[in-house]
Order: structure tokens, then sequence, then C-alpha cells
């Protein structure tokens, strides 16, 4: 049986994409037949809104990272199905009382110890900046996932999350890997877009993922509606059942993918 795989998810900026993304990939993940728990990292607590979870859930990340819960009380199921560790404004306050312990950076995946015995994937929603909570996810991490726009502040923030990767590699977590870069809410109808990819490919090579999640509204209606795209609108999963694809080719679940690949094709346009 293949080891659990902690990936973080992560971007320099805010609009990338990257909590859809932590969503969609959670779902295509559990539907392919593995045991998937995401974690939101992110003050903010999008990802835990996307999940159904209410802003007054309790516990939280911010009660596990200050030691005063386990994560696995801290887990909880979305109406819609889905199992998250959620977040909330009080997980700044988790993070300014790290920034003062000693060892601050090995926090989470101490806390991931158990998870990381009953889950095969677990995927950390950091936060849009690279500070103490996104380094805490690439020391947990086994792979990271880098999620970038076709604009020009997108690819600047692309290159310094690279930087920050490298630094944790170097100096934290010698076992990170880079999973991929993925080309976020892309219009490939524009030159830039194109453009884009294309520098990606030449800069980072195979590490681009095929797959480009194309821009559209219905992603921001099934985040306000709570429902991973699959459930909200199945013909619209293409993009991300793609992704689930490429990204359990690049893992060690052979038959997760074959069951990605069967789903690819029921919701692939036909030729």
């Amino acid at each position: 049986m293949p080891v659990s795989t902690t990936i973080a998810i992560l971007s320099q900026k805010g609009g990338t994409g990257k909590t859809t993304l932590t969503r969609s990939l959670s779902e295509g993940l559990s539907r392919s037949g593995l045991s998937v728990l995401a974690i939101d990292a992110d003050p903010q607590g999008n990802l835990s809104e996307y999940f159904g979870i209410p802003a007054d859930a309790f516990p939280t990340l911010g009660e596990v990272l200050a030691g005063q819960e386990r994560a696995v009380d801290a887990i909880h199921t979305g109406p819609g199905g889905g199992e998250v560790i959620p977040a909330n404004l009080g997980l700044a306050e988790a993070e300014l009382m790290l920034a003062g312990k000693i060892g601050r950076e090995l926090t989470l995946r101490n806390a991931l110890r158990e998870p990381k015995r009953r889950y095969d994937v677990i995927l950390v929603d950091c936060p849009p900046t690279l500070g103490l909570l996104t380094v805490n996810a690439l020391v947990a991490a086994d792979k990271a996932i880098l999620s970038t726009q076709a604009e020009h502040f997108s690819e600047q923030g692309a290159e310094q999350a690279m930087e920050v990767i490298g630094l944790a590699k170097e100096n934290l977590n010698p076992d990170l890997e880079l999973l991929g870069l993925l080309l976020n809410i892309a219009d490939m109808r524009t030159n830039h877009a194109r453009s884009t990819l294309e520098t990606m490919r030449e800069q980072f090579g195979d590490l681009v993922f095929d797959t480009v999640i194309r821009r559209s509204i219905v992603y921001p209606e099934s985040a306000r509606a709570a429902k991973p795209i699959f459930d909200y609108r199945k013909r619209k999963s293409v993009d991300y059942s793609r992704l689930t694809v490429e990204v359990l080719e690049r893992l060690d679940f052979p038959a997760a993918l074959q069951r990605a690949r069967h789903h690819l094709a029921e919701v692939e346009p036909k030729a």
C-alpha cells in the first residue's frame, strides 16, 4: 500500500484559484477511491466555507497549532461530504504565538503524524503569503503544487514561491519535492495566457501540468453553494478531472489512477 502523501498547495498572491484547486482536487482524489483530508491553513477560512463548515466551528487548525487540540479531533465533515480541518481568524493568532516557539517550523508536521496514518492524501491549502504558516505546510509536506495565473505579478510571485520551496527543501525538509506548477484561472483564448504557458514550460519543463484550469464563473458559484464542481456542474468538471489524472500519474496510486481515467472519460467532450 502506498505511503500517505501530504501535498502543500500554494501561491504567492491571492486570487489564483488555489482554494478552488484544493477543494476540487480533494474531491477528484476522493472519487478515485482515496481517503483524503484537506487542511485550511489560511486564516481567511475560504476552504472551510467551501466545505460548508460554519465560521464558528471548533476545534480548528488554530487550536491544533496552539497545542490545545489533537489534529484528529479537529477534523470536520462537510454537509456535502469531504473531510477538512477548518480555519478562521483565530489561526492568525496561533501564527503569532508560533513565532516565539522553538521548533516552530515543525509544529504542523508533528501534529499530522496521526492523520498521516489514517489518510492516503492530505492537502494543505496555504495562505497567499510566504510566512510561517506556509513554511509549516512545506515542512509537513512531501510534495508541493504551485498555482499561478497568466499575469505579470503572478509570474513574479511564482518565482518567489519557487525560491521558498527551494529554501524549505534545503534547510528544513530535504524530502520535499515539487509535484507540479499549474496555470490556473486562465483564458486560453488570449495571446498572453498562451505565452505565459509557453514561458512556464520553457522554464520548468515537465514540472508544468499539461492541464490548464480555464477561467469559468462556475467555480465561484460552486464555492458559494459549498458544493464541489463535480456535483455543482458535472460537465464543467473536465479540467479538474484531467488534473486529477495527472496528479495521480505523478503519485503511486495505480488503482485510483484507473478510476480517475474512467471518470474523465465520462465528462470529457467526445471528438
